[in-house]
C-alpha cells in the first residue's frame, strides 16, 4: 500500500526581515525571539500540529543555521515522524545549477519533490513571520466544500489601513474576483494573512506555468494568484476572526509583545487547549529580591529581579539589578541591566549588559520612537543612549568618541 497525505504544508521561512534591523543581523526573521521564551516560527509549527498537520516543509534561505538549529528533528513541536514530521529544506545544488530561491512560489517549484515524496491532496502554504493561533483544518474544510482550487485567509483590517495589504474583492459568497496588492484605494478591507491552501494539482499547474515565465517575479500574490484569477479557477477568501499580527518591524513586534500583558490579554499563550510549543530548557524559577517591584509585566524563568520591571517582557535569564528600572521594553535572554541604570521603550537583544547609572532610550510619552539595541554589547556605566536610535558595537563607539 502506498502511503501517502492528505494535507502537507510549506511554511516559507527565508525572508531577511530587514525591517527589523539588529535582530536579524544573524538570524531570521522566524527566529527572532518573542514574548520571552518564543520564537516567531513557533506560532506556525504549532498551529500545523494542533490542525492534525503532522508534515512540514521549512524552506530556510537567509541565515539559516539558528533557525536549523532550533527546529531540529522537530519533536518540541510533536513533529518528529518516521513518516512525515518536519524537513528543513534549503536551496540546493542540482544537477544543472545551483539557484537561491527568488520568490514565494520559486521556493515551493523547487521543492516539489518534497510534496511528490507524500502525494497530498492539499497544500498549505504559510508563512513564518506572523504571530496568531489558527485552525488550518477548518479552512481546509472550507476548500473542500466550496470546491476551490485556492483559498486564502483574510483578516478586517480598518480601511484607513488596507493599503499596506494584499487585499481580496469577494463577492457575498466569498468568492474572489478581484486581488490588488497594496492598493492606493483599496475597495475592501479583506486582507490577505499570508496563509493559503491549494488543491495540488492546480498548485503544480501554475507553478510549472509560472516557472516557465522568464518575466514573472515568482511569487504568489504578484504572479500565481492573479494568473488563477485570470485563467477563471475558483479562489476563495476564508475570513478569520483571531488575533494576527505581522511582526516585520520594530514597532509590529514590540506592539505583539505588549499584547500578551494585562488581565485580559489580547493575545493568550496560556489555553491548554491551544498550546504554543517552543524548544527551550527548562530554566529555573524567576526570582524576586527584596524591594523588587513588577507591575504588569511578563517574566520567565531563570530571570533575577531586584529593581523596577513595568509593562515590559523579561526572556530566560535577564537581570535587573537594585535601583534599575525596566519600563515598556522587550528585553531578550541573558542580558543584564546594572544597578540604578534604566531601560525605557526599548527592544534589548540578547547577551547584552547595561553599565551601572546608564540610560537607555527614552519614556514613550516623549514620542521619541523605541530604541533598539544590538546583541552582545556591553554599554559602559554612565552612557546615555536616546530613544529612536539603532544601538550596535559601531554606535557605541561613534558615540564614546562623541561622533554622535
Amino acid at each position: 500500500m502506498i502511503k501517502k497525505k492528505e494535507c502537507v504544508a510549506m511554511l516559507l521561512a527565508g525572508g531577511q526581515g530587514s525591517r527589523l534591523y539588529l535582530l536579524t543581523q544573524h538570524v531570521a526573521k522566524p527566529a527572532v525571539s518573542f514574548g520571552s521564551k518564543y520564537r516567531i516560527i513557533d506560532f506556525t509549527l504549532s498551529n500545523c500540529i494542533n490542525s492534525g498537520i503532522d508534515t512540514v516543509g521549512v524552506l530556510t534561505q537567509y541565515q539559516p543555521l539558528a533557525l536549523n538549529e532550533y527546529i531540529g528533528n522537530g519533536q518540541p513541536w510533536d513533529l518528529d515522524r518516521t513518516f512525515g514530521g518536519v524537513m528543513v529544506l534549503p536551496p540546493y545544488q542540482g544537477q544543472k545549477r545551483a539557484d537561491w530561491y527568488k520568490g514565494t512560489a520559486n521556493a515551493i517549484y523547487q521543492n516539489l519533490h518534497f510534496l511528490d515524496k507524500y502525494d497530498p491532496d492539499y497544500v498549505v502554504v504559510l508563512s513564518g513571520d506572523h504571530i496568531y493561533k489558527m485552525d488550518y483544518s477548518a479552512m481546509v474544510d472550507f476548500h473542500k466544500r466550496v470546491g476551490a482550487a485556492c483559498t486564502i485567509a483574510v483578516i478586517d483590517v480598518p480601511i484607513e489601513e488596507a493599503s499596506r495589504f494584499g487585499i481580496m474583492n469577494t463577492d457575498d459568497d466569498y468568492r474572489i474576483y478581484e486581488f490588488e496588492e497594496k492598493p492606493k484605494q483599496p475597495k475592501s478591507t479583506k486582507a490577505s494573512m499570508g496563509v493559503y491552501v491549494f488543491s495540488k494539482d492546480k498548485l503544480y499547474d501554475y507553478l510549472i506555468a509560472d516557472e516557465a515565465d522568464e518575466t514573472s517575479e515568482k511569487d504568489f500574490g504578484k504572479n500565481v494568484i492573479p494568473a488563477m484569477l485570470r485563467g477563471g479557477e475558483k479562489l476563495y477568501a476564508y475570513p478569520f476572526k483571531g488575533y494576527w499580527k505581522d511582526v516585520g518591524t520594530i514597532d509590529s513586534l514590540w506592539e505583539a509583545n505588549m499584547d500578551l500583558l494585562g488581565d485580559r490579554p489580547a493575545l493568550n499563550l496560556n489555553n491548554p487547549s491551544w498550546r504554543i510549543f517552543s524548544r527551550h530548557a527548562s530554566p529555573p524559577p524567576h526570582f524576586l529580591g527584596n524591594g523588587a517591584e513588577v507591575e504588569n509585566s511578563l517574566i520567565t524563568g531563570g530571570c533575577e529581579i531586584y529593581g523596577t520591571v513595568v509593562n515590559s517582557v523579561l526572556s530566560v535569564g535577564v537581570k535587573v539589578a537594585k535601583g534599575a528600572v525596566v519600563r515598556d521594553s522587550i528585553i531578550m535572554r541573558d542580558c543584564v541591566i546594572s544597578e540604578n541604570a534604566s531601560v525605557e521603550y526599548s527592544v534589548m537583544d540578547s547577551d547584552t549588559v547595561v553599565g551601572v547609572n546608564a540610560r537607555v532610550g527614552e519614556a514613550k510619552k516623549w514620542g521619541h520612537g523605541i530604541a533598539l539595541i544590538g546583541s552582545g554589547l556591553n554599554i559602559k556605566a554612565g552612557t546615555v543612549i536616546p530613544g529612536g536610535v539603532r544601538a550596535d558595537e559601531a554606535y557605541l563607539t561613534e558615540l564614546e568618541e562623541g561622533r554622535v
